[in-house]
């Protein structure tokens, strides 16, 4: 007799989590005892950060729900409100998709929204990249949320793993498999110098360095402050 394929639903919120997601996607739908199925939401669904959500359909992937939460404010009150927003919209999509597993990664809000709707509705969680750590960002006590309300835990290093050990998960059901970034980095195709300085429409120089921000969100109206000493020290080089 044969079994019904699982149900594996997908969240994904922004461009870099489903970076990271896509290749575990391609596995869940070429696996013939899983079925994939796909929520979209935060800034997938902006227009103002790229609509990305077209990205992930021109990868061939069928997005099944759409959860609309991203309010234009990045204020404490408009976040609060998005994620309340996510709440209600997850909550609609879990009960028609009727998932056997969710599949979250990393320490969002709009993860925290899906993770505590699928908790409700006793939907079993797996999580990715649980158990790392970020000081004086907001990131850190909403990822360790996601871990205990998570069912099954994959982590990318021994020492993630220990934590989401120390906070009371069983062993058994924390998996150490690496840093997903690892399989975009082998199955990736880079651009060529002249196609990458077509697609930003920048020549580059000779030598050139790339550089990465985040700021310290747990602080209030520093992070202009933050960007300026950044600046600095680079102009300084």
């Amino acid at each position: 007799m044969q079994t019904q394929p699982k149900r594996i639903c997908v969240v994904t919120g922004t461009r870099a989590e489903y970076g990271l997601l896509r290749w575990v996607m391609e596995g869940i739908r070429q696996s013939p005892v899983l079925e994939l199925q796909l929520i979209a939401t935060g800034m997938h669904l902006s227009p103002e950060f790229g609509l990305t959500v077209e990205a992930i359909k021109a990868d061939g992937f069928q997005v099944d729900r759409k959860v609309e939460m991203l309010l234009s404010s990045d204020t404490a009150v408009g976040v609060t409100k998005s994620m309340g927003l996510g709440l209600i919209g997850f909550a609609d999509a879990l009960a028609d998709l009727q998932p056997d597993l969710m599949l979250v990664l990393g320490n969002r809000y709009e993860i925290f929204s899906a993770t505590a709707a699928a908790m409700i509705a006793r939907v079993p969680v797996a999580h990715l990249h649980g158990g790392e750590t970020t000081e004086g960002v907001i990131d850190e006590p909403i990822r360790h949320s996601l871990t205990k309300m998570s069912h099954l835990h994959f982590v990318a290093a021994e020492e993630y793993r220990r934590r989401v050990i120390q906070l009371g998960e069983q062993p058994e059901r924390v998996f150490r498999v690496g840093g997903l970034g690892i399989d975009n980095i082998q199955r990736l195709k880079l651009l060529a110098r002249d196609e990458r300085e077509a697609a930003l429409d920048f020549r580059l120089a000779s030598r050139h360095l790339l550089i990465t921000f985040h700021p310290v969100t747990l602080e209030h109206n520093t992070s202009a402050a933050q960007m300026d000493e950044l600046l600095a020290a680079l102009a300084a080089r």
